[in-house]
């Protein structure tokens, strides 16, 4: 397996769990929050597919499907366009109110380009510094680990609430 198969695979589980913790579920189900500051399936899956998408057009050189593709408009969420979710409020968390549909419309749109990217890198692209502002200064494979394991995180989250919901 190559380093390219390994990261393709990972964004293709990342996929399938986001599927999974969606599918069947109404807008006010994916809007759901265990609390009144708990982050809502709908915000989880939005918030990741935005990181997925944002952090590797940073590194690709490809343009955000978000903004390229129409999906800021078709959301019409009430933040910047280039928002992703990074430090939201519980009312910004609360303003994620979205189908199914359109969750993971987004979200395939946003898998279907970084396996298309990532199915080229090589080892020896993994080495190139992305981030000079950290110290050590970031790799290409470490960004890369860093956007699975946060994408893989917050679809955890989803489906444990998702799991909550259900047995509610």
């Amino acid at each position: 397996m190559s380093s390219a198969d390994l990261v393709v695979d990972a964004f293709g589980r990342i996929a399938e769990e986001v599927r999974a913790a969606v599918d069947g579920l109404s807008a006010d189900q994916l809007a759901h929050r265990v609390d009144g500051d708990a982050n809502s399936i709908a915000w989880l899956v939005w918030h990741l597919s935005r990181i997925q998408d944002d952090h590797l057009a940073g590194v690709s050189g490809l343009d955000q499907v978000w903004l390229a593709d129409g999906w800021a408009d078709r959301f019409g969420l009430p933040f910047p366009d280039t928002d992703h979710g990074y430090g939201h409020t519980s009312d910004q968390v609360a303003a994620v109110r979205v189908d199914a549909d359109l969750l993971t419309g987004y979200h395939d749109a946003v898998h279907r380009q970084s396996v298309e990217w990532a199915a080229g890198i090589t080892d020896a692209d993994l080495e190139r510094i992305v981030d000079r502002a950290w110290t050590p200064p970031v790799t290409l494979g470490v960004r890369v680990v860093s956007v699975i394991s946060d994408c893989l995180q917050h679809v955890g989250q989803a489906a444990f609430v998702r799991g909550l919901l259900l047995r509610g």
